[in-house]
């Protein structure tokens, strides 16, 4: 007697029915769904926690006007508790703007607020630069060539590192 051959396996069926195809499309979909609110969800704390940062700079700002509108000269003869104060305030401006930049990528009113306060603060970065280049390093690359293109704009370079009255 012949032996029959084995019946012919149509391509689909190796993959299982169209039924357990479309469950998987479907599941394929809604992981790829799940990923994009994972990440709107991210990009929406990180605008939240950006705008915080910002507040609290300008809080910080307000109650410490002195910090804010600088006489560079004055807090460097005032003492080291003051030099230290000012340091701390600077640092959290530059977070700020960090924040702010990074998160707002391409709204440029963030880097046009942030250029215009960081201005009084340059002889500050000039000096702490030349003394100390950890200080920048513990900013983003961003951050740093931000800082390094606006002292080079101002022509606030050491050993004097003082800020031109344009």
């Amino acid at each position: 007697m012949m032996s029959m051959s084995q019946p012919s396996v149509f391509w689909w069926q190796r993959y299982g029915t169209l039924a357990q195809m479309a469950q998987a499309a479907v599941a394929l979909l809604g992981f790829v769904a799940i990923l994009f609110q994972i990440n709107e969800i991210r990009t929406n704390n990180r605008a939240a926690s950006a705008r915080q940062a910002f507040l609290g700079y300008t809080d910080l700002a307000f109650k410490n006007p002195k910090f804010a509108q600088p006489d560079y000269e004055k807090i460097k003869a005032s003492g080291r508790d003051e030099q230290v104060q000012y340091e701390s305030f600077v640092t959290y401006f530059l977070y700020a703007c960090e924040e702010a930049i990074s998160a707002f990528a391409g709204k440029r009113e963030w880097l046009a607020s942030c250029d215009y306060d960081l201005r009084p603060h340059l002889p500050f970065l000039c000096e702490k630069n030349a003394a100390q280049p950890a200080y920048l390093a513990t900013y983003g690359a961003e951050t740093q060539q931000w800082i390094k293109a606006s002292l080079k704009t101002a022509s606030v370079t050491p050993p004097d590192c003082k800020l031109g009255k344009t």
